[in-house]
């Protein structure tokens, strides 16, 4: 018997020991809020085909899969959704088994694209929770961002992984129930961004949220909840560390939305348009935020009458500024002042290889424009940028009067006769001085 007792207690020390050394990780899981059917807008009949077709094979092999993120804060906000995104418990391995048309892609984070023609339909895996490390499966950096994220969890875990609490609804289309961890709901009636989190932390693995919480509070016509404002100021350094190439995703998705000017004013208050383009930010060309705010407002304007927004136009328009103090001196010719600042510019925002040479035409045509020479007129009047490079030339008319008698000239010539165009051109070529060059 006192064996036996000796046999136990060492038992009991072992457990103890194993479990205190072992212990699995329970997360607090803050109890969630199911909204029925009968209490939101959202109706299968909003939600795409291919969307429900993915989601419905995944249900039908005994996965987990809900509709999740901006598709679902969309529909509630009366937005028709651009894409649609499925989490689910499969990972994407076991969804590409499940979908000849599926790829997987993704280093940071994997996920499957399950292609319909056109549509992508993206499927993510849940992620776990952050208490759980692994050396390959999960990378940090020194300054916090986490360049790797490849651990799977549950739903309740992988909640807290996402950006924002209006991003963070899962929609389950068993029952038509909406799934809400973390007060999305409230904060998108209340039109109020709210990063999921310790603000400072959720900043530092993934600074691109900085430029989020500002298109995403625009969208929602609404404001950015305090606690998440008040880091990001402090926080904006940080988009250093985030690749060129995703910074012009980004950037495109900031102006070229059809709110590039509410978009700009909040870049500029938290400090965030000068780490996108910091030449442009430093440049003491006087008109400069009166050219962007007309820049940005024009590309709104076209945005919302259905007109083509070029990317290349754009950039020229963003980094105009830039251009303006880097003038062709002795030392330096006007093309290579051009040539310089776009190679500086690469290091924050990678522009192909289209959108260089585009700018750099665009920008060499402004010459041309302003000093009217009957010969370049043919020329100019084929060249494929000359609409382009014409309506730059009409918003550069709007802040500075030397140029104002040039776009007149070219306004009058392009909506002419045949008869009155060569009347003009004959002017021109009577004149002894020609236009001033740009300035």
């Amino acid at each position: 018997m006192i064996q036996c007792s000796y046999i136990h207690e060492d038992s009991a020390i072992i457990r103890h020991l194993f479990n205190t050394l072992f212990k699995k990780y329970k997360k607090k899981i803050s109890p969630h809020v199911l909204i029925p059917a009968n209490q939101h807008s959202i109706t299968t009949k909003q939600i795409s085909r291919n969307a429900l077709n993915v989601l419905h094979r995944l249900q039908q092999h005994k996965f987990t899969a809900y509709l999740v993120g901006g598709c679902i804060r969309d529909i509630v906000l009366g937005v028709h959704p651009k894409d649609f995104d499925i989490a689910t418990n499969a990972t994407p391995e076991e969804i590409k088994k499940l979908f000849r048309n599926c790829i997987i892609i993704g280093r940071r984070f994997r996920l499957a694209h399950v292609r319909f023609g056109r549509e992508v339909i993206e499927v993510t895996t849940f992620r776990a929770g952050d208490h759980k490390k692994s050396l390959t499966h999960r990378i940090t950096a020194k300054h916090g961002m986490l360049l790797r994220d490849n651990i799977y969890g549950c739903i309740e875990e992988d909640v807290w992984r996402r950006d924002f609490t209006i991003n963070a609804l899962y929609y389950n289309t068993m029952d038509q129930t909406i799934i809400d961890y973390c007060e999305g709901m409230r904060d998108l009636k209340q039109r109020s961004l709210r990063i999921i989190g310790d603000p400072a932390t959720r900043f530092k693995e993934d600074p691109v949220r900085l430029l989020r919480a500002i298109r995403f509070a625009v969208k929602l016509k609404g404001h950015i909840e305090p606690s998440t404002a008040a880091v990001m100021k402090e926080a904006a350094p940080l988009l250093e560390h985030v690749s060129p190439a995703r910074l012009l995703d980004e950037t495109l998705k900031l102006f070229n939305n059809g709110y590039a000017l509410p978009n700009y004013r909040l870049l500029e208050e938290y400090n965030l348009f000068a780490q996108l383009f910091p030449q442009t930010a430093q440049s003491t060309y006087p008109a400069k935020n009166k050219w962007l705010t007309l820049c940005c407002a024009s590309t709104d304007k076209r945005f919302q009458q259905k007109k083509t927004t070029s990317p290349t136009f754009l950039f020229a328009s963003l980094l105009w500024p830039a251009l303006m103090v880097t003038r062709p001196r002795r030392t330096i010719t006007y093309s290579e002042a051009i040539r310089t600042l776009l190679r500086q510019q690469q290091n924050r925002i990678i522009l192909p290889k289209r959108y260089t040479l585009g700018i750099q035409e665009l920008w060499m045509l402004q010459t041309k424009f302003i000093r009217i020479r009957p010969d370049d007129i043919s020329y100019l009047m084929q060249h494929p940028r000359f609409r382009a490079a014409y309506d730059f030339l009409l918003l550069r008319a709007e802040i500075d009067s030397n140029c104002v008698q040039s776009a007149q000239w070219w306004t009058h010539f392009i909506t002419a006769d045949a008869n009155t165009k060569t009347a003009l051109i004959a002017q021109l070529s009577n004149r002894k001085t020609q236009h001033e060059p740009i300035n």
